[in-house]
């Protein structure tokens, strides 16, 4: 029987990192999951769950909370019209195949390795977003064919490596190739869907020795973390979403994109034992 008190603080916890990262989410219209792993990764740290498979936990857990956020955020999109349907359909079996395999590399990776693969690609999406200009474009249209057979899969396993959904690759990939804003990161959040569901449905079959593994985890997915940041975020979303309409979102995108760039540094520093 897990010790009430460590679930306890596990929750305190939890409750924070998911009212943070749904007004983050509601607010700058970032993906949850670039806040949630190295949230999950501190926290489960903290309570003293420093394994070498703690990365794969906190990946897994962003992950499944991704299944609920992204379907609740496409349909969402569909009634505005927003979703590019002929996109999401073309892109999301290449993205699908990729999530398989990201869960088969992660699966056999040390914390460690994952941490600085995080930390390098959470680096590039931060300086992505401080850095870059709403003009720069790739092309005209989103493009198929062999391109798209060979970036889709990239799509979907990079982000099972960082345990995030389909925004921090897709909407940049997306606005490069003349999507609008709107319509780009309403058809990013199919690409979450495509990514996560496969790949939950992996790392529950991973086994972690119950001592690594904080209390109510099956597999690589913890029960609680999930069930208290789908809870939270689902309640502070629309007040970041109030917060958006509010105010300028521009300056905030850049201070969360130094944000991020901090934390992408520091898990580096980490993970390389500096």
């Amino acid at each position: 029987m897990p010790d009430p008190s460590l679930i306890l603080a596990m929750a305190a916890m939890l409750m924070v990192i998911g009212a943070f990262a749904g007004i983050m989410a509601g607010l700058l219209g970032v993906g949850g999951g670039i806040i949630l792993v190295p949230a999950f990764f501190y926290a489960f740290q903290t309570l003293g769950y420093d394994s070498p498979q703690l990365m794969q936990i906190c990946l897994a857990t962003s992950l499944a909370t991704i299944i609920v956020t992204s379907v609740r955020s496409v349909l969402s999109h569909n009634k505005k019209g927003a979703v590019d349907w002929h996109i999401l359909r073309t892109w999301a079996p290449g993205i699908a195949i990729g999530a398989v395999l990201g869960v088969i590399v992660a699966s056999g990776l040390r914390s460690g390795t994952l941490q600085i693969i995080f930390g390098a690609l959470a680096l590039c999406v931060g300086l992505y977003m401080g850095l870059g200009r709403s003009h720069w474009r790739l092309g005209a249209a989103m493009p198929g064919g062999v391109f798209r057979a060979l970036v889709s899969p990239i799509v979907g396993f990079l982000s099972v490596l960082m345990g995030i959904g389909g925004g921090s690759f897709g909407v940049p990939m997306m606005s490069l190739h003349s999507v609008p804003i709107h319509r780009a990161v309403a058809t990013a959040a199919g690409f979450g869907a495509a990514i996560a569901v496969p790949s939950v449905l992996g790392f529950l079959l991973v086994t972690i020795a119950p001592a690594d593994r904080p209390p109510l985890t099956i597999g690589a997915v913890n029960l609680v973390a999930f069930g208290i940041v789908i809870a939270m975020t689902m309640m502070t979303a629309p007040i970041g979403v109030r917060l958006a309409h509010a105010m300028d979102p521009k300056p905030l995108k850049r201070v969360f994109a130094a944000f991020l760039t901090l934390i992408a540094l520091n898990m580096l520093r980490k993970a390389l034992g500096w």
